[in-house]
């Protein structure tokens, strides 16, 4: 049975991913189970967190996010089964059932901006009605979910695009979005237009999708294109407003919040931005894509 991993060069600078024969799944400890692959989500690897963590290997599994076909979860950043093959071994505690009006793509491509616009929304700034969020690159995966858990709870949301496509896109979702900033000729003033909408006063919570953190000097010309300096974001945030920042990984998997994540995907509060499902055969391709963040929609492999 195959699964996909990736395999990083000693100079830490090349990563390639590969297919590999893997052995029959182990017998099942308690408390596990054998889960038939029906979906799995592709999300780009974040190799420093990996080193941080002391998990390096020569080949690392690929895939954490994924569906099944009795139970639905997502696969812990230390197992060692990867989540595009026919069949893994997950604990108990990583699974939640899928409703039955989710798709086996939807569920799998959720898992993990659902759980990360969950995570900063609600639990890092609390997010209530009437509050006012900028968040930026709005047409990303993670962006949609978060202005739709936004929309949702009441919020007036302010949204950057990256792109006149982004900016088309942002401006037909519904509800509508109070301004959307189109960043993509590195002209607009993302400060600004922000005070401008909100009279003066400031956005409540921020979401960003990456900030400058040096001087022009010591940054690439792409990032000094599409992202603020983080002294615009200070600049931007009302008094008492909260910052919540993508730079440091926002992971974090509690079984409550993917539950009420799988059920706001199925009374449609949640409507993921998904690309055409691919086969296996096609995932090593499109994994270098991802990790080359050179997608904009969400990939899902399905079996």
């Amino acid at each position: 049975m195959k699964g996909l991993y990736f395999q990083q060069s000693s100079t830490n600078e090349e990563i390639t991913f590969v297919f590999q024969e893997r052995e029959n799944l182990p017998v099942t400890e308690d408390n596990h189970v054998k889960l038939q692959v029906k979906a799995c989500a592709l999300s780009q690897i974040n190799t420093k967190l990996l080193a941080e963590m002391k998990m390096e290997k020569k080949f690392f599994p690929v895939g954490r996010e994924i569906a099944g076909i009795v139970l639905d979860g997502i696969l812990p950043l230390d197992s060692e089964d990867p989540g595009l093959c026919e069949v893994v071994r997950v604990h108990e505690h990583y699974l939640v059932h899928k409703p039955e009006k989710v798709t086996w793509t939807e569920a799998a491509g959720t898992i993990r901006d659902g759980v990360r616009a969950y995570t900063a929304l609600h639990y890092l700034s609390h997010l209530s009605p009437g509050k006012s969020v900028l968040i930026m690159d709005g047409a990303s995966a993670l962006g949609t979910i978060a202005i739709q858990l936004a929309h949702h709870r009441g919020a007036k949301v302010i949204s950057t695009a990256c792109s006149l496509e982004d900016k088309q896109y942002l401006e037909r979702l519904r509800p509508s979005i109070a301004r959307v900033i189109d960043v993509s000729n590195g002209k607009a003033h993302v400060a600004e237009s922000c005070l401008e909408e909100t009279g003066g006063l400031g956005v409540d919570i921020v979401l960003d999708a990456g900030v400058r953190l040096y001087s022009k000097d010591d940054e690439p010309a792409i990032k000094l294109q599409l992202l603020p300096h983080k002294h615009d974001v200070i600049t931007l945030l009302g008094v008492g407003g909260h910052w919540i920042t993508t730079e440091e990984n926002l992971q974090s998997f509690q079984l409550r919040i993917l539950k009420d994540v799988m059920e706001k995907l199925s009374t449609g509060v949640f409507r993921p931005q998904l690309d055409e499902p691919i086969p296996l055969y096609e995932a090593k391709v499109s994994m270098e894509v991802v990790q080359k963040n050179q997608g904009r929609k969400k990939q899902v492999v399905q079996f």
